[in-house]
């Protein structure tokens, strides 16, 4: 049989539906069972149990053992070709798995020894040659072998496989250098050297095995691999739930054949849009889940956390949003009651099976947040807050999950990692733009036909203009149209990042000099960078002082004094609902964006699988030093880069504190001197330029995917009343 048709047989192959009560006898017995049903990579997890400490070796012998007899019997079943390629394939695909988990950080998770890894792989490594050389001696090539190597190598290249723009991930180059290095002759050994080069070479995996950071995923698929780095944490959004079905298609059909064996999600599809959205989002979330919750379990819950942002058309609403979690969190728990038979297979019947390892992303676009926040947090529901942008914002957020952290600790509840997103690349996008309208803006009115000096500039950037007397309308790189009526209004469109990605573009610059309000090109240039160099540390600024306020070694232990005295909390509750609390920077623009605010303890930088492309080059850098940046979040930066930025309202709104806010500082014992009082009120948030572009946006590629989910779902209707 071809290679080709050997990869259609193992991409096609369905697995059955998990039996409950699961019925394995031991650990071998389970791990062959589950493989062969068609979820080798749940059996590879289900071994990840210090449990097994000492123990590992002998029970992958045990495994391999009757792999064998199903690899080798196969040999003699002619007329059931494609279940021996099936047959094959899944015993194959279990061992990879079980020695990649041991290439990566999950086996320092779980403790196991250099003897438990070293002797396990070379029993792997011997199975799989063996198997290889089996299949050549049959038939003159392994193709079943080839197929499933090729199918990992897929799975790696699909991470923005389906990007309008072709950028490339860390996960796909991460596929495309071990493709490069397969041996023919010992695909399956060169595959496994090569990958375990790439993930214990990969600067993710050296800064999590150090203890550096915590690192998350901004990005829904490709998951695995990153864990292997390290990775302990995904976020997902509307933006990023409509990508994942981009690239990766059959999500759709995994989507159709829920409903199809649900039907009652047909009844009534108008009527019920968002609830299909959350249906289709849930089903790409599941899987996300499952990758992290081997982490989940081995880190006792501080950590394998899964962002699912609540629907952005009622995120002002405390009661929809709460009905919405609680409906999307007990259709996990139900989810999990049963697979965790099978994960957690062996594991002491103490540990709590089926919880969500799931935290629900609140945004901080109005004051309703802080009480969707304490509510979640109060029954042990964790949030990540989003739409954050602002010191004032996170902090009072970060209030708002201490209190119901408090709350919960009391009634005996175990609390998870919880999140206070900072979207610092958002930030400096936002003043970005008010600072170049700025600029544009004096330049214009230098000239004695402002509007024709403004046509002319537009269409050196590429903005779609018409006639003056006309609206203008075009994209705004925040993921949604802009439509422009006024001479201000103009200059707000060609503002945006989708004309003006940067500060120092040479027609912005031409402009200044023309105008000008400089005498050279060079001191119009220098100029621009340095407003360009101060904007981009704007959003580390904000996560590093929110970080500083409370959990820097100075603060953090006069909040935890705080706690025992304010909500009666033991010192050990009170370490507890502090701890769990984790700083997230996000939306990063360039690799600085990650290294400047890496922190041991309190933080989780998740990243874009681009950005984790660019971190890694930035990290092979001729004068790079990784040490340079161990905690670089507590690093001074130079004090005019902020009298610079000070010079911008919404930079002040953004990094200054209010006066309640201070006040509550000061009870604690923290330092309120330099902190300022001008920041963004509760009343602002909505209003607030980061804020009003990010919600546009989100909420436009809500409704966009709503409306595919829901065209989906009718065309399943209309098919099953044909049948």
């Amino acid at each position: 049989m071809k290679a080709l048709d050997v990869y259609e047989v193992l991409s096609s192959a369905k697995p059955e539906e998990l039996k409950h009560p699961c019925e394995s006898l031991d650990y071998a017995d389970h791990v062959v069972k589950t493989t062969m049903i068609g979820y080798p990579q749940l059996a590879a997890d289900s071994l990840l149990n210090p449990d097994l400490i000492g123990r590992l070796a002998d029970i992958v012998g045990s495994i391999v053992r009757q792999l064998n007899l199903i690899f080798m019997e196969a040999k003699w079943i002619i007329e059931k070709r494609e279940d021996v390629i099936v047959q094959r394939g899944r015993a194959y695909d279990v061992l990879i798995e079980i020695a990649i988990n041991l290439f990566g950080l999950e086996r320092e998770w779980v403790g196991f020894t250099d003897r438990d890894v070293e002797e396990t792989l070379e029993i792997i490594r011997n199975a799989l040659s063996t198997w290889e050389s089996v299949e050549r001696e049959e038939c003159g090539s392994a193709e079943v072998a080839r197929a499933v190597v090729r199918l990992k190598i897929d799975d790696m290249k699909k991470v923005m496989r389906g990007d309008p723009k072709g950028v490339k991930s860390m996960v796909a180059i991460m596929g495309e250098n071990v493709e490069k290095k397969l041996d023919e002759r010992k695909i399956m050994l060169s595959f496994l050297d090569a990958l375990k080069e790439e993930i214990q070479g990969n600067i993710y995996y050296v800064m999590s095995k150090r203890g550096m950071c915590r690192f998350g995923n901004d990005y829904a698929l490709g998951l695995r691999w990153l864990r292997r780095l390290g990775y302990v944490q995904v976020s997902t959004n509307p933006v990023l739930a409509a990508i994942a079905y981009r690239d990766d298609p059959s999500l759709w059909g995994k989507f159709e054949g829920y409903l199809k064996k649900n039907p009652g999600y047909l009844k009534n599809i108008d009527g019920r849009q968002d609830e299909l959205a959350m249906l289709a989002t849930m089903l790409a979330l599941w899987p996300n889940m499952e990758v992290f919750r081997p982490v989940f379990y081995l880190k006792g819950f501080s950590d394998g956390m899964i962002s699912y942002q609540l629907n952005p058309n009622v995120a002002d609403d405390v009661n929809r949003s709460i009905e919405d979690a609680l409906k999307i969190y007990r259709a996990t728990q139900d989810y999990f009651m049963k697979y965790d038979e099978y994960l957690l297979w062996g594991w002491s019947r103490d540990v709590e099976r089926g919880r969500p390892n799931i935290v629900f992303k609140v945004a901080g676009s109005s004051p309703a947040a802080i009480e969707i926040t304490s509510m979640l947090e109060s029954l042990g529901i964790g949030t990540n807050n989003t739409i954050t942008f602002t010191v004032s914002q996170e902090a009072s957020l970060i209030l708002a999950k201490i209190r119901g952290r408090a709350k919960a600790v009391k009634m005996g509840i175990k609390t998870t990692k919880v999140y206070e997103t900072n979207m610092g690349g958002r930030l400096e996008g936002h003043l970005r733009e008010v600072k170049a309208a700025q600029l544009i803006t004096d330049a214009l009115r230098r000239f004695g036909d402002p509007e024709a000096k403004l046509i002319e500039f537009c269409r050196k950037l590429g903005v779609p203009v018409a006639d003056r007397a006309e609206a203008w309308v075009g994209a705004t790189g925040w993921g949604y149209n802009y439509t422009a009526k006024t001479f201000e209004e103009k200059i707000v469109l060609v503002s945006f990042n989708q004309y003006l990605k940067t500060l120092t573009n040479e027609h912005l610059v031409a402009l200044l000099v023309e105008a000008k309000m400089f005498n050279s090109r060079e001191e119009a240039l220098n100029y621009l960078t340095n407003w360009e160099k101060a904007i981009g540390l704007a959003g580390t600024l904000v996560a590093q002082r929110v970080w500083w306020i409370f959990f820097s070694s100075e603060n953090k232990v006069k909040w935890i004094n705080y706690l025992t005295s304010e909500y009666g909390l033991t010192r050990e509750e009170a370490e507890d609902v502090l701890n769990g609390i984790d700083v997230l920077p996000a939306s990063k623009r360039k690799p600085m964006d990650t290294f400047l605010t890496l922190a041991r303890w309190n933080m989780t930088n998740t990243e874009f699988p681009d950005h984790q492309l660019n971190v890694l080059n930035e990290s092979k850098s001729l004068n790079f030093n990784l040490s340079n940046y161990d905690n670089a979040i507590m690093m001074k930066h130079d004090p005019k880069t902020i009298e610079t930025l000070n010079q911008l309202g919404d930079f002040v709104k953004a990094y200054e504190l209010t006066s309640d806010l201070l006040e509550l500082l000061r009870k604690v014992g923290v330092e309120v001197k330099e902190l300022g009082s001008r920041g963004l009120s509760c009343d602002e948030w909505a209003v607030f330029g980061s804020t009003v572009k990010t919600m546009t946006g989100f909420t436009e590629a809500y409704n966009s995917f709503r409306s595919r989910v829901v065209e989906t779902a009718k065309r399943v209707a209309k098919m099953l009343s044909v049948q």
